[in-house]
C-alpha cells in the first residue's frame, strides 16, 4: 500500500475504486530484488494494495514458487481476485496479524521474504469517497476498512479539544495542534463537520505559518488518518511477527513514507541486530550469546531522481532490509 507521499499518478484506465485501477508502486525493482533471494521460496506481501508488489513478485518466482499476500480494503481483495495464479494466495485482514495468516497456510517460520509497503494507498488517496484527501471533496470518513471502526466524522464530532490536539501533535507533528484544535471545536458548534474540504479550510483558518509547498492541513489529515487505522501500532506489531514467520536468512523488507514510520522501522532493526543488550556488566558473553535475530542489509534506499520526477509522490519514501540469522 501506498502512503500519501508514496501514492504514484495514476492511469486513465479505471477509477480509483474499481478492481482495474492499476498503479506503478514505488521503489517495485529494487524491492521485489532485494525481498527475492529464492525463486523457489515463499513470500509474504503484508500490503497488497493495488498488486503492485505482488505481481513483481510472481514474476520472478519459479512455479513451485508461493506468495500469500493481506489487505484489509476491500478495494485491495477486489482487485486480487483478478490474478488467477496457483501460487498466489490472498487473506483479508490487518497486516498486523500477518503472524497468524502465515500460521494458517503453514508458513509459520517457513517465510523467505516479508515485505510492508506502508501506508495509504493511492487508490484510496484518489477516490474522494474514502475521505482520504483534502483535494477533493468527500465524506470525511479515512478508514482503510470502511466496515469497521470509527470514521474520521464521528471522531471530530466526538473528541474533545485536548484529545484531538493530541493526536494532531504526536501522528502529524503539528506545532500548532492546539489553536487548530480549538478552531474544530469551535466550528463544530456551529454545523457537524462531515466533509474533507470543510475541514481542510477551518484548518487552514487556524494555521498561522504554512509551510512552502505545503498544504496546511496536510499534517492534521495524516494524524487523524494514522491514529483512526492505529497505523503505527499495526507496523510495530507487524514487524515483530514478521519476524517470527521468517526462515533463517529470509528477509525483511519495509517500504515506508514519514518519519514517524521510518523510525520505528530503524529502531526495530537496530534493537534485533544488537540482540541482549540489559545483561550484568562485567558478565563474560560471547557474541553468538547475545541472541542477535537480524541482520540490515545495505543502508536505507530511497527513489533516485528519475522515479521521483514521474511521480513525486515518491520523494519520501524509505527502503529498509533485514535478514533474519539463523
Amino acid at each position: 500500500m501506498l502512503h500519501r507521499d508514496k501514492a504514484p499518478q495514476a492511469h486513465d484506465d479505471g477509477a480509483a475504486g474499481s478492481p482495474d485501477y492499476r498503479h506503478t508502486s514505488v521503489l517495485l525493482d529494487g524491492a521485489v530484488e532485494a525481498l527475492v533471494q529464492a525463486p523457489n521460496g515463499c513470500y509474504l506481501d503484508g500490503t497488497f494494495g493495488r498488486g503492485g508488489h505482488s505481481r513483481a513478485i510472481l514474476e520472478r518466482l519459479a512455479p513451485d514458487g508461493r506468495l500469500l499476500a493481506i489487505d484489509r480494503d476491500p478495494a485491495a481483495l477486489a482487485a486480487a481476485a483478478a490474478i488467477s495464479d496457483p501460487r498466489f494466495d490472498i487473506r483479508p485482514g490487518v497486516f498486523a496479524e500477518l503472524d497468524q495468516h502465515a500460521a494458517a497456510a503453514g508458513l509459520m517460520g517457513k517465510l523467505d521474504g516479508v515485505l510492508l509497503d506502508v501506508g495509504v494507498s493511492s487508490p484510496q488517496l484518489d477516490d474522494p469517497e474514502r475521505g482520504f484527501s483534502f483535494l477533493r471533496d468527500g465524506p470525511l470518513d479515512m478508514r482503510m476498512d470502511p466496515s469497521s471502526g470509527v470514521g474520521a466524522a464521528a471522531w471530530i464530532a466526538r473528541s474533545d479539544e485536548q484529545e484531538m490536539a493530541r493526536v494532531f501533535k504526536t501522528y502529524g507533528e503539528e506545532r500548532f495542534a492546539k489553536r487548530i484544535a480549538r478552531a474544530i471545536v469551535a466550528a463544530r458548534r456551529e454545523a457537524p463537520i462531515a466533509r474533507t474540504q470543510q475541514l481542510a479550510e477551518i484548518v487552514k483558518a487556524a494555521h498561522p505559518a504554512w509551510e512552502k509547498g505545503k498544504h496546511p492541513a496536510t499534517r492534521v489529515f495524516q494524524a487523524i488518518r494514522i491514529h483512526l487505522n492505529d497505523e503505527l501500532g499495526q507496523l510495530e506489531r507487524a514487524l515483530s511477527a514478521a519476524l517470527e514467520t521468517l526462515a533463517p536468512g529470509g528477509r525483511m523488507v519495509v517500504i515506508s513514507f514519514h518519519s514517524l514510520e521510518d523510525r520505528l522501522v530503524k529502531r526495530f532493526i537496530r534493537d534485533q541486530s544488537r540482540g541482549d543488550t540489559h545483561l550484568p556488566r562485567g558478565m563474560p558473553i560471547r557474541e553468538d550469546q547475545l541472541n542477535k535475530r537480524l541482520k540490515p542489509v545495505g543502508k536505507a534506499l530511497r527513489p533516485g531522481e528519475r522515479e521521483v520526477d514521474g511521480n513525486p509522490r515518491a520523494r519520501s519514501a524509505v527502503m529498509r532490509i533485514a535478514e533474519k540469522l539463523a
